[in-house]
């Protein structure tokens, strides 16, 4: 139920307690101060809302003007989609005030939900658009899936902890996606009964990429993850795999990324 039903609700609730002390409805109707106090207080519960949304909107718009296009973030589907997804929505209420810095931020379990220029440009190199299939190994809070599901792809994502497979599904069936499908599993296997996919999307660094991630990688698909010691700085690596199969990879740039994990937790 909306903002309406909850101010309805509340002004039911005060009325009914008015009465429980003597008040009756007729007396309460003489009384047009309290009554419009009363009103005032419960109406000001949808302008708030109002304003915080606006104000949530007004800094995803400042993150991708002043942070993303400058850093070369150009594909139109990625910025609208990074104008759209609510990342305040994705991290801890302690770190609401810094949700549209260009920032990493933590999300519990010594993991974190990435830095919005990453998101962006991992979202970018794989040309997202409608329909397109996508693997996401490393849920996190959601927030990547959801810029993915934004662009119109059909997401599917694997997270090894599963307080946090939990939470990432509840949250985004919460905010209305329902193009994406939460598991907790071990990423390193990919997902092989829904492949092949159109992009896989790693979100944690190891020191190679998984070969079952290569072989569910479809042809003309595109695959990024970061590569390289977790203990120190990895190499953001795009892999496309031609129409006959064969691959090829090249760097893109030095990122820093939470370890691939094995197994579930």
């Amino acid at each position: 139920m909306g903002v309406t039903g909850s101010v309805e609700r509340s002004l039911l609730s005060s009325l009914t307690s008015l009465t429980s002390f003597g008040m009756t409805w007729a007396g309460f109707a003489k009384g047009p101060t309290l009554l419009a106090l009363l009103l005032a207080s419960t109406a000001a519960l949808p302008a708030q809302a109002q304003t915080d949304e606006h104000r949530w909107r007004a800094a995803r718009e400042r993150l991708v003007t002043d942070r993303l296009i400058p850093q070369g973030i150009s594909d139109s589907a990625t910025l609208a989609a990074m104008r759209a997804v609510p990342r305040h929505e994705f991290v801890p209420p302690d770190q609401r005030p810094y949700a549209y810095h260009d920032t990493p931020l933590p999300i519990g379990h010594d993991q974190t939900i990435s830095q919005p220029v990453v998101v962006a440009l991992m979202t970018q190199l794989v040309r997202p658009r409608p329909g397109m299939r996508v693997l996401e190994v490393g849920t996190g809070s959601g927030y990547q899936a959801a810029v993915l599901a934004e662009t119109g792809a059909r997401v599917w994502t694997i997270e090894i902890f599963r307080a946090l497979a939990e939470e990432a599904r509840g949250r985004l069936a919460r905010l209305g996606y329902r193009g994406i499908t939460v598991r907790h599993g071990d990423g390193y296997a990919g997902w092989p009964e829904e492949a092949p996919f159109d992009a896989i999307v790693v979100t944690a660094g190891a020191d190679s990429i998984p070969p079952a991630l290569i072989e569910q990688l479809a042809p003309g698909g595109r695959l990024v993850m970061p590569v390289g010691d977790p203990r120190f700085d990895q190499e953001l690596v795009l892999v496309e795999k031609d129409a006959g199969g064969r691959v090829a990879s090249r760097r893109i740039l030095p990122v820093r990324f939470v370890p691939l994990l094995r197994g579930v937790r």
